[in-house]
């Protein structure tokens, strides 16, 4: 390790410890300068983490003078890590969908595939022959956005805050990246689409409100406890608060379609849906209505456009260049 290396890039010193630990079940016997060179530290602090290990409980044995060094008690092996097959299905699928849901930055990335790949290095092969199709298989329908991808330690800082009830001090950037600072009292956290939102009582605004998490620049707790609202749904009120979110233009569709079959294929993050007579009014908000003219079209069912007007001009046009594509090669 250079010693010119920025704090973000030496490793965590518990990380130094386990690489200690997997050095001395390597070898026989090494030595202090040596074990020194390789973990990129001096010999004190070697003598630091030996010390540590044996307060885990490892028997680390050293041997002073001047070529004195280090070793495991003899006979002494960490327990194997056995998984049964579902457990070994369950731990390679959950770090999978970490990964998809866009919790990794590159750091967590990098350590993402290198637990996936020792897990499967040690898997039976009938079990890695199965977890691996299962990878090679799996599909998204909506892939994380690599580009907001929360850092792993505010995102587990919020977690952490909200299950033990914390109040956490947020560094917050706005959309057009002005800063705030502001307290919040985190009741969950959600993914929606490989985004990641916190939602809970904001005491700046006092009122309940949902931030993006990749904008939150530092997550401090306080030390404060809350008590969340009992019947408080972090799910529905992250979709409420993303369907409300302001775009260049309001919607309003009556789709010809029993609702629980619109509610299947329409999120409730994408619009507000409505049982009327004659069928379902859709309600959302649309940045581009050539795009919302392909999203009714690609529903499948009938439907009468209320507003804006504007709209029934981009359904025409896309029904005019889907006929003049039928046309092609005829």
């Amino acid at each position: 390790m250079s010693p010119n290396s920025s704090p973000a890039e030496r490793p965590h010193p518990t990380t130094r410890v386990l690489a200690l630990l997997e050095l001395l079940q390597a070898h026989h016997r090494l030595g202090g300068a040596e074990l020194a060179e390789r973990l990129g530290v001096d010999q004190r602090t070697v003598r630091r983490y030996a010390t540590r290990l044996s307060e885990f409980g490892v028997p680390v044995e050293a041997e002073r003078g001047r070529y004195g060094g280090y070793r495991l008690r003899a006979g002494y092996k960490l327990p194997p890590l056995m998984f049964t097959d579902d457990e070994a299905t369950a731990v390679v699928l959950g770090l999978v969908a970490a990964r998809a849901a866009g919790l990794s930055t590159t750091t967590t990335a990098t350590a993402t595939e290198s637990a996936l790949a020792k897990i499967s290095r040690v898997l039976p092969d009938a079990v890695r022959d199965r977890v691996t199709a299962v990878q090679e298989t799996l599909g998204l329908t909506r892939p994380a956005r690599t580009d907001e991808v929360p850092p792993t330690a505010v995102v587990l800082t919020l977690a952490s805050a909200a299950r033990r009830r914390r109040r956490v001090h947020l560094t917050y950037a706005g959309r057009g990246g002005e800063r705030s600072e502001r307290d919040l009292d985190p009741y969950g956290l959600v993914v929606d689409r490989g985004r990641w939102y916190v939602t809970g009582h904001d005491h700046r605004r006092d009122e309940v409100r949902t931030f993006r998490v990749d904008r939150i620049l530092a997550a401090t707790p306080t030390g404060v406890g809350f008590e969340a609202p009992a019947d408080f749904d972090p799910v529905a009120r992250v979709s409420e608060s993303l369907a409300r979110v302001p775009w260049a233009h309001e919607v309003e569709v009556v789709l010809d379609a029993p609702l629980d079959d619109v509610r299947r294929r329409v999120p409730a993050t994408l619009a507000t849906l409505t049982e009327v007579d004659g069928g379902v009014l859709l309600t959302m908000r649309a940045e581009r209505l050539s795009g919302a003219a392909l999203m009714l079209a690609g529903l499948g069912w009938p439907f009468e456009v209320r507003r804006p007007e504007e709209l029934r001009a981009e359904v025409r046009a896309l029904g005019e260049a889907l006929q003049s594509y039928a046309g092609r090669g005829a």
